[in-house]
This record gives C-alpha cells, sequence and structure tokens, in this order.
C-alpha cells in the first residue's frame, strides 16, 4: 500500500457523522443541512435537450484534450469575463472531471516529492490531499478575521518560499468568501517569479457575487494586465457546479501557462480522466450562457438579504464578498458543541470550522467558527437562520 495514504485525515463530513453518531434527538423539526456546499437551485433548461441530442457520443472514446468545441467556449469565455486578448484554445485550456479532479492530479504532475506545497487554513481538504499523495509537505497560511480572511503573504519568510513548488489560492475563498485583489493577485505572481513556483488558483466561487457588484478578479487577468501574457507560472480552475448548478455534471477546466499544461495533458492521459462527449457538449452551452448565471446570483443574494437580519442579531456573521457560504463566530468559541447543539434541539446541521482547519503555531484559524451553505430552497434558508435564533435567545 501506499505509505502516504496513512498520513490522509478524515473527510470533513465523515467527522461530522462521527460527532452526531451518539446524539439523542430533542426535537420534531424537519432536518435542514446547510452543512454542504452542493447547490440545489434548478439545472439551466437547455442541458437537457442539449444532452439528449448529444446521447450519441456515448460510443466514442473522448480525447484528453477535449473536444475543440469545449476548449473554444471556454477560451471566448475566459476572454470576455476576465477581459482576456486571444486565448489559444489548443493548449492554455484543458477539461476536467470537475475542479475537485483537476486540484488533485495536478500536484502529482507538478511536485517533486518532499517539496513543499502551500495552501489557505481553512481550506478545501483536496489541497491537503494532493500534498500528501504526491509526497510533498502541505504548509499552511492562515486566513484571520482581522485581516479580513485574506491572506498575509508577507509575513511568510523567504526560507518557506524556497521551498514551496506549489501555492494553492481559493479566491474568492471557502470558506469565509473573501475575495483578493488584482494587486494581490499580481504581487503574488511577482513573488513566484522570483521563488519559482506555481500558483494554482482556485476561482470555483468566482461567479456567485452579489449581482450589481464588480465580479471578483481572476489570476490570468491579473498576469495578463501586468505583462505576463503567457500566464508564466499561473493556472486557474473554473466549474460548472457552483456556476452553473451543475455538481453532477462534473465539468470544469484548468487554463494557463501552455508548459504546465503540456505536462499536465500528459499525466492525465495516463491518469484516464476523461469527459464524455455528452457531457463536453452540456458543458460548451453552459459556458456560452450567462442568463442562467445572472438568476442563479439573484437567488443567492435573496437568501442572503432574508437570512443575514435574522442571524445578525445573535451571532457575529457578515455577507461575504463572494460564494454561498457564512463563516459566523460562534458563542463560547466551541464550534462542535455549538453543532451538535444545533443538530440536536432544531435539527440544522452546520459543519464545524476546524473540520475545515489545521492547527498551527499561529492558532487554529477554523475553531471557533461554523460555516453555513446557503444552497437550501429559500424558505428552508429563512426557517433555519429562525431556528437558530429562536435557540440562541433563549440561552
Amino acid at each position: 500500500m501506499n505509505p502516504n495514504l496513512q498520513r490522509l485525515q478524515p473527510y470533513p463530513f465523515q467527522r461530522l457523522q462521527a460527532l452526531f453518531a451518539d446524539l439523542p434527538s430533542t426535537t420534531t423539526h424537519a432536518p435542514i443541512a446547510l452543512s454542504i456546499g452542493e447547490p440545489r437551485h434548478p439545472m439551466p433548461g437547455f442541458v437537457q435537450p442539449v444532452l439528449e441530442q448529444a446521447l450519441s457520443g456515448f460510443n466514442r472514446y473522448p480525447t484528453t484534450r477535449g473536444e475543440p468545441l469545449l476548449r473554444e467556449a471556454i477560451a471566448r469565455w475566459l476572454e470576455t469575463r476576465f477581459n482576456l486578448p486571444q486565448i489559444d484554445a489548443e493548449r492554455q485550456v484543458l477539461p476536467l472531471n470537475g475542479t475537485r479532479e483537476g486540484l488533485f492530479a495536478l500536484a502529482q504532475a507538478v511536485v517533486a516529492p518532499g517539496a513543499g506545497v502551500l495552501m489557505p487554513n481553512p481550506f478545501y481538504q483536496i489541497y491537503e490531499g494532493a500534498a500528501l499523495l504526491s509526497g510533498a509537505e502541505p504548509m499552511f497560511y492562515n486566513l484571520e478575521p482581522d485581516n479580513g480572511y485574506r491572506p498575509r503573504f508577507d509575513d511568510l519568510p523567504d526560507a518557506v518560499w524556497d521551498r514551496v513548488q506549489l501555492l494553492y489560492v481559493c479566491n474568492p475563498g471557502n470558506p469565509a468568501g473573501a475575495v483578493m485583489s488584482e494587486q494581490d493577485l499580481s504581487d503574488l505572481i511577482e513573488r513566484a517569479e522570483r521563488h519559482d513556483f506555481i500558483i494554482a488558483a482556485d476561482e470555483c466561487y468566482s461567479e456567485i457575487h452579489a449581482p450589481d457588484a464588480t465580479p471578483p478578479p481572476g489570476l490570468l487577468g491579473a498576469a495578463q494586465r501586468m505583462g505576463n501574457t503567457s500566464f508564466s507560472r499561473c493556472v486557474a480552475f473554473h466549474s460548472l457546479s457552483k456556476r452553473s448548478n451543475l455538481p453532477g455534471l462534473r465539468s470544469g477546466f484548468i487554463a494557463g501557462d501552455a508548459s504546465i499544461l503540456d505536462r499536465f495533458a500528459l499525466y492525465r492521459t495516463y491518469h484516464g480522466c476523461t469527459l464524455p462527449g455528452p457531457v463536453q457538449a452540456v458543458s460548451a452551452a453552459a459556458w456560452a450562457d450567462e442568463t442562467h448565471v445572472h438568476e442563479n446570483r439573484r437567488q443567492y443574494a435573496a437568501k442572503f438579504a432574508a437570512v443575514l437580519p435574522v442571524l445578525e442579531s445573535v451571532l457575529e456573521v457578515s455577507r461575504p464578498d463572494a460564494g454561498f457560504y457564512l463563516w459566523p463566530r460562534v458563542p463560547g468559541g466551541d464550534d462542535e458543541a455549538f453543532a451538535r447543539r444545533l443538530k440536536q434541539e432544531v435539527n440544522v446541521t452546520v459543519l464545524p470550522g476546524r473540520y475545515l482547519s489545521r492547527p498551527t503555531l499561529g492558532g487554529d484559524p477554523g475553531a471557533g467558527h461554523v460555516r453555513m451553505a446557503l444552497v437550501a430552497e429559500s424558505q428552508a434558508c429563512l426557517e433555519a437562520a429562525e431556528r437558530i435564533r429562536t435557540l440562541l435567545e433563549r440561552g
């Protein structure tokens, strides 16, 4: 067996299941889950007819690099969304079986055993698993409230940066929803040039923002506008799961530095993860349409507008810059005890913040928070908020 498997920690939802295993129910409330970030809005109306029309594509093996139709749709979306000149759809775009697959596999392709892989803390656990199974060392930068949950890269010494081969950034962040500025991203690219590491930008929440807000910046746009026109050392990941309410489609892409994508495509030729033809057809249609994305934003904005006034009277909570999570601090500071009480007394499930983070010398930045995903139907989200408020008001 691969000895690195022993280094993996339980997934957050395994830990949550164990946390509730001995919990007696004291409520007649119907369950409401705010614990997992699985979009529940209706999928776009064009999905079924496009899929039906493309069903004959299941009789062919898909290629590793995907069909030109999909790569071109992605390239055009990137150009429009991030104000980029022409993207080379052949060499600068690679479709993925969802970004989870790509974020994990990239480390296996580009990181040498024993190298450092730097990631945010709290974080999406795939980053850590990718580092561990590549034989690398996970390294963390804490995201703290006193900096708006944005990274302080200047606080890390050169000795750390000199060990890093791969840096994960999540922008907008999961779970706090903080957005790095384009200047922040440009400064990071300059640092990557000085210390010779790759930046992997997980931008899967970039399209979930307030309808009237300026869209979050992207790594490739920052690179282009600072003169890094080849996107050297830069790759960005995007997904249809959150943007288009298609988590079961398992469709995303990586784009950026062609030399990195060439090596990654070689890895994936052996890895065997390719998108079936019908999935590619639906994906191309999704990247070419923005109407459903605007509606998606409207629905999330309505949920925040309904839920926040209810919770603000009892929790330290605010609307994130982007994404669909709330990241409140919990009364008393014990996130596990808080989650257990919500589950037992009002049947609302949230995720303890410490399940998304790791203790460091600077503390555990997830402890004392919980993550609430506003993915359920609007009335269910409001009902959950009202149950939480009632529970906390009675002490």
